[in-house]
């Protein structure tokens, strides 16, 4: 019986797979035989350029691409680079993100716009180029967050990015089922790497008790959500939401 998590021959794509969530993703799909693309952006540092070079590593080939999801131009570019390295993409998962935590009183037009910026535009702008090199019957997988789904306090810029990326996600569905692509979103709770492991000690166990199965998530958990979705057993599954959170969020 074929192994429907065996990705071999598939070509996949996870934007901001230089570390945490997008780096595991990646990782995963390659294990099962995926050809991967590792994207990175260029920091001031190039600590992205060397982390992006450390996941490769566990990688057969890969293909590692620096693009600025908010660049248009450099998005393009990517697909190109894809296309002519492999002739298509399979799996498309937006996971590049930000964050810029402050309270509406205190909040910048420009915080509010950077991340909405990353966040949404971002997931927009790869998946418009990416519809040019997906292969009938591909996947898009985009990442959101609890966050979208209940409106955290200090979050109004994180929080309505994620949101909308759920409406984007449901609007790409509809528009990408002509070409037999299903599109999904993956909505995290509180995750053990990321954004939510740099919270307080005293903040990371208020959360745990407000969470039903009273622990944070592992990103494993994360990855086989996106590993699930991919695979021929949720070919028929699109605009759909689906609650990585423990049962924080039930809705």
């Amino acid at each position: 019986m074929n192994d429907p998590l065996d990705f071999s021959g598939k070509v996949v794509l996870v934007t901001g797979s230089s570390r945490a969530i997008g780096a595991e993703t990646i990782k995963a799909f390659g294990a099962r035989g995926a050809n991967c693309v590792v994207n990175y952006v260029a920091d001031p540092q190039n600590q992205n350029k060397a982390d992006a070079e450390n996941v490769a590593r566990d990688l057969r080939d890969p293909l590692i691409i620096q693009c600025d999801v908010t660049n248009p131009g450099e998005v393009e570019t990517m697909m190109k680079q894809i296309a002519e390295r492999f002739g298509g993409l399979d799996i498309l998962i937006n996971n590049s993100g930000i964050i810029r935590d402050r309270t509406m009183k205190k909040m910048t037009l420009e915080e509010f716009e950077s991340v909405v910026r990353v966040n949404l535009a971002g997931t927009f702008t790869v998946t418009k180029y990416a519809a040019g090199i997906l292969r009938n019957g591909g996947r898009v997988i985009n990442l959101s967050s609890v966050s979208g789904q209940m409106g955290l306090f200090g979050q109004a810029n994180y929080s309505s990015s994620k949101a909308a990326i759920i409406a984007l996600t449901k609007v790409s569905a509809r528009e990408l089922a002509r070409q037999n692509i299903t599109v999904n979103a993956i909505a995290p709770g509180f995750i053990d790497v990321g954004m939510s492991k740099g919270m307080p000690d005293e903040v990371t166990e208020n959360f745990k008790k407000q969470i039903p199965l009273g622990r944070l998530g592992n990103v494993s958990e994360i990855v086989n959500a996106a590993l699930f979705l991919a695979s021929p057993m949720a070919s028929y599954i699109t605009g759909h939401v689906l609650n990585v959170n423990g049962g924080y969020y039930m809705g």
